[in-house]
């Protein structure tokens, strides 16, 4: 009979009330800080000063390796390669899925279920396996491997994502808008670029920034159709075989500001346009 009463004051007390009404938040911060951790560290030891080739464990606080990112030979090289084949990789596949969208979203032709499904594929198949299939295409070809065959396999496998992302605003567009723009005499080209493309446009870049981290980040597709061409994750993986060098934590941690900054700025211009 007091186990009943003695349950219930614990749970009307304050510090479980206030448990259980900030539960979800407090799992998503913890979720945050488990998912930002590897970032920290990471920052951390771009500050360490190792005896040896590696920088596992911490040593001594030095600004060196900040003063000197390209201090170690092919790094910046890699770097620069990596970004390169992003941006036209970014390029390439936005232009080429934003037009697939629309067609996949906007007309019905004959065979548009099995079109879907074969852009579609590359999300779902292992990337070992489209990275095999793209190798034994160029080699079947007689392609030497380097920079384009990196390039057209970056494309082929971020178009995907940038069909995904821009199907889904094209077909939550209002037709009446357009509709309308063609009421007031505007032309089909003045529609497009007045109308049309101002609201696919949160679609079109959220689908060029993927591609862009995609293709920046990628490693096993590249390294099946590299050849001897090394871009950045490339470099990374090869010198973890021989000691990591404090400069490879100097461009991650670069990188991560950087991503950081452009969200920051981005949500600081969704705020400035709603509250206009």
């Amino acid at each position: 009979m007091t186990a009943a009463p003695a349950r219930q004051a614990i749970l009307s007390s304050r510090p479980v009330r206030w448990l259980r009404r900030n539960l979800v938040v407090l799992a998503g911060l913890a979720t945050l800080a488990y998912l930002v951790l590897p970032n920290v560290v990471v920052t951390v030891f771009s500050f360490n000063k190792p005896n040896g080739r590696f920088n596992y464990e911490w040593q001594r606080f030095s600004t060196d390796a900040w003063t000197d990112p390209c201090g170690v030979a092919d790094l910046c090289g890699s770097l620069s390669l990596s970004l390169q084949i992003a941006v036209w990789a970014t390029v390439g596949a936005t232009v080429l899925g934003t037009a697939i969208a629309f067609a996949l979203a906007r007309y019905r032709f004959r065979a548009r279920s099995s079109v879907s499904t074969l852009i579609f594929l590359p999300m779902a198949m292992p990337e070992v396996v489209m990275a095999a299939s793209l190798a034994t295409l160029f080699l079947n070809m007689g392609v030497t491997f380097g920079f384009w065959t990196i390039l057209i396999a970056h494309i082929t496998f971020c178009l995907s994502f940038v069909v995904t992302a821009v199907k889904a605003r094209v077909m939550s567009m209002d037709p009446r808008l357009e509709q309308a723009a063609q009421d007031l005499y505007a032309t089909p080209l003045q529609t497009f670029l007045r109308v049309t493309l101002p609201i696919a446009a949160p679609g079109i870049v959220a689908g060029a920034l993927l591609s862009f981290a995609l293709s920046f980040d990628d490693f096993i597709i590249t390294n099946f159709n590299a050849g001897s061409t090394v871009t950045f994750p490339m470099f990374v993986w090869g010198s973890a075989q021989r000691g990591t060098p404090v400069q490879i934590n100097v461009i991650g941690t670069a990188m991560f500001a950087v991503a950081v900054l452009c969200v920051l700025a981005g949500q600081l211009i969704g705020g400035r346009r709603k509250g206009s």
